[in-house]
């Protein structure tokens, strides 16, 4: 409940404030577990891709933003969940394969924090492990652009990614590397 009524407001906000063009709503899976993993340009991209999507995001938000007592509170209550950055995070990486078993929708940015250039940059290797632990959908997403009022804003939603073959065996470091370099791969095809 709270979660759609602040969707809403965030919406009219957004459609208020830029341009907005999304290709690729159709390849949302509208069920099972997924991991929506797109580049991370502003911080404005959460709220962006929770509004552009059908079902609730779970997203993993670093850990800094919680520090804030009513902003902590609200992002617990729109199913965010902190992540200390720099090191693997066990606490949350638990949270994000508890999401993903109960089949709802993890939010990731691979990179592990903004890009002040707008470029890529290299994948954090958890995105490979949490693919590879849960074996669920990647959801690639690229955002395109400049935020700024009434500046445009283009998103593309690709095809779900079935890394099935990657899941098979062992856990390695270079399985881990392997898929995190291959989610990546697939979004910078789509910011081209």
């Amino acid at each position: 409940m709270f979660y759609d009524v602040v969707k809403m407001l965030v919406k009219l906000i957004l459609l208020f404030c830029f341009r907005i063009k999304v290709d690729g709503k159709y390849n949302e899976p509208q069920d099972g577990a997924v991991i929506v993993c797109s580049n991370h340009i502003s911080w404005w991209d959460p709220p962006l891709i929770g509004c552009i999507l059908k079902r609730q995001v779970f997203f993993m938000t670093k850990q800094e933003l919680f520090r804030y007592p009513l902003f902590g509170c609200i992002l617990k209550l729109l199913g965010a969940f902190p992540v200390k950055r720099g090191s693997p995070d066990r606490k949350a990486i638990k949270k994000s394969l508890e999401i993903l078993k109960q089949n709802k929708v993890l939010g990731l940015f691979p990179e592990g924090t903004r890009s002040k250039t707008g470029k890529l940059q290299k994948p954090e290797h958890g995105i490979g492990f949490i693919a590879i632990k849960s074996k669920a959908k990647i959801l690639p997403i690229a955002i395109k652009g400049k935020y700024g009022l009434f500046k445009p804003i283009h998103i593309k939603i690709g095809k779900p990614m079935e890394l099935n073959k990657h899941y098979k065996g062992k856990i390695s470091h270079d399985k881990i590397e392997e898929v995190s370099y291959l989610i990546m791969d697939e979004i910078k095809k789509m910011l081209s």
